[in-house]
Parts: structure tokens; C-alpha cells; sequence
């Protein structure tokens, strides 16, 4: 599973080399320009996550910062195994980094809401631990 994930990131790492050469043009259809779009549409979404982190960190008790940092670094190994599994099949295709980022980009967009939720939260309530309920997507 490491060496999947490895290949992943280092397939990625190559295409952000030339991705640093070259900015995201939407109008270009080009399997390297959705690698490099996709590429950035990672990248920003990781910093909302990043300062939806700090945000919520700054704000918790020395208890809760220690509780939270261990819930990210499980949810960043999740993230990753996650997007190395669902990904697995492209591997060694062009496509594969596109599909890699836009991965890593869904889950991140959806830990920010996470985050973004619990800063929000009043101590005692329970209801705003599922940021899901606000967007009417109810558990059954």
C-alpha cells in the first residue's frame, strides 16, 4: 500500500515540476493541463484546509489541540490511503495524476467543512458535530 501511495506522490511531485513551468489554462483540454489544473485545485484547497486547522487549533486548549492534531494526522493517513486505493487502477496512465489530485482535493474540501463546522460549534452542541446536516444531506 506504501509503495502505491509513494508512486502516487512521486508521479505527482513529477507532474508538479512541469506543472510549475506552466499555469492552469481550462481552455487548454490536454491531459497534462487537467493533470496541472487538477494539480492546483489540490493545492488550493489544501490551504483553506491549513488555515481552517490553524484556525481551530489557536482557538482549543492544550487537551483539545493534542486531540485534534491526532485526529489530523489520522485523517491525512486516511486521506492518502484512501486516494492511493481509489486511485490504484489509473496508475502508470496519464490520467493517473489528475485523478490522484482531484481525490485528495474532495477530501480535503470536505475536512475543511468538517473543521470549519467545529469552530462554529457552541460547547455543548451536539447537533453541529455533522456539517452535513446544514447542506439537507441526512443520514438515513
Amino acid at each position: 500500500m506504501r509503495r502505491i501511495f509513494l508512486s502516487a506522490c512521486l508521479v505527482l511531485l513529477a507532474g508538479a515540476s512541469d506543472a510549475r513551468a506552466q499555469e492552469c489554462d481550462r481552455s487548454d483540454d490536454s491531459q497534462q493541463m487537467m493533470n496541472i489544473c487538477a494539480g492546483e485545485d489540490y493545492q488550493a484547497a489544501d490551504a483553506r484546509l491549513n488555515k481552517a486547522y490553524q484556525d481551530l487549533i489557536s482557538s482549543d486548549d492544550a487537551d483539545s489541540r493534542k486531540l485534534l492534531q491526532a485526529a489530523q494526522r489520522a485523517w491525512i493517513t486516511f486521506r492518502d490511503a484512501e486516494c492511493a486505493h481509489s486511485t490504484a487502477a489509473s496508475e502508470g496512465g496519464s490520467i493517473h495524476p489528475m485523478e490522484v489530485s482531484q481525490c485528495l482535493t474532495r477530501l480535503t474540501n470536505d475536512r475543511t467543512k468538517q473543521l470549519t463546522a467545529a469552530a462554529n460549534c457552541e460547547e455543548g452542541d451536539a447537533s453541529c458535530a455533522s456539517p452535513d446536516e446544514d447542506e439537507g444531506d441526512e443520514v438515513q
